[in-house]
């Protein structure tokens, strides 16, 4: 099997500083919480920031602060969201795209999300798609249920993201595709030849799928965004989550990859597809 790429999704959009104090926040805590987590073993930083009052934001601005300090320290692979949080317009949405990341979330459908709807309409993903193009930022298909790979592949066949494709599934959100072993087999199924993926538990879930992300040849996500607990009642830091990962893959006989060996098995050239 390849080597394990290991993602950290530190931040998010739901999670506040009342759930776990151990949550990033700033833009020097997010871009120590990036240092700390690529110094534990992850090559894939996935990105949100928040604004002066802890609010999810996508202004582009924080984002550069946060990406230079980041850059300044690691050679990590920058992923930024294009999700934002819910109820965002496609606009504001899509600003941190002009950075020019390697890599940003491309989610390929309307999901129920908990109380509410995260919408991304066939309007909006052709207007994504364009700009994701426009900019030269490779796409993670972010994958909340069955039918988003099709939406993702039916882009593919009108022309968009020529080459390598990837995939993160998000198991286990309320209202989306829950958490089973047996889920997960039917997405990997979903996917051309060649194609990689990876996969995001949320809450209890992350530990089971990442386990079985390691043993069926995918890759990792892991992190605050999609759980904040390390066991049952017990608060977990970013750093706590990837060395467990790191741990894991390293009983099971599976190599941790470094960033630019990500950049290899992602098949990513900076800016450009290649």
């Amino acid at each position: 099997m390849q080597k394990l790429v290991i993602t950290a999704a530190l931040v998010g959009a739901e999670v506040t500083k009342e759930d776990t104090p151990h949550l990033p926040v700033t833009p020097d805590e997010i871009v120590q919480a990036a240092v700390e987590a690529c110094q534990a073993g992850a090559s894939i930083i996935h990105l949100h920031v928040r604004d002066a009052e802890g609010r999810p934001t996508q202004d582009k601005e924080i984002y550069r602060e946060v990406i230079e300090g980041i850059e300044r320290h690691t050679d990590a692979i920058i992923q930024v969201s294009t999700g934002g949080a819910v109820g965002m317009s496609s606009k504001e949405r899509l600003q941190p795209l002009s950075l020019r990341p390697e890599m940003a979330t491309l989610t390929t459908g309307t999901v129920n999300f908990g109380n509410e709807v995260f919408m991304n309409s066939p309007e909006q993903l052709q207007l994504f798609a364009e700009e994701f193009e426009r900019y030269g930022v490779r796409p993670e298909f972010e994958i909340f249920d069955v039918g988003m790979v099709a939406n993702a592949l039916r882009l593919v066949e009108r022309g968009f993201f020529t080459g390598h494709l990837h995939f993160d599934f998000v198991m286990g959100v309320p209202g989306a595709i829950p958490a089973t072993p047996e889920n997960l087999l039917h997405l990997m199924r979903q996917l051309p030849e060649g194609a990689t993926w990876s996969v995001a538990g949320v809450g209890r879930a992350q530990l089971p799928m990442a386990t079985l992300g390691i043993l069926w040849g995918g890759h990792v996500r892991v992190g605050l965004e999609d759980n904040i607990y390390y066991r049952k009642g017990e608060l977990a830091t970013n750093t706590q989550l990837v060395e467990r990962v790191v741990r894991l893959a390293t009983e099971l006989g599976r190599p941790v990859a470094t960033p630019q060996e990500a950049r290899q098995i992602l098949h990513l050239t900076r800016n450009n597809f290649y």
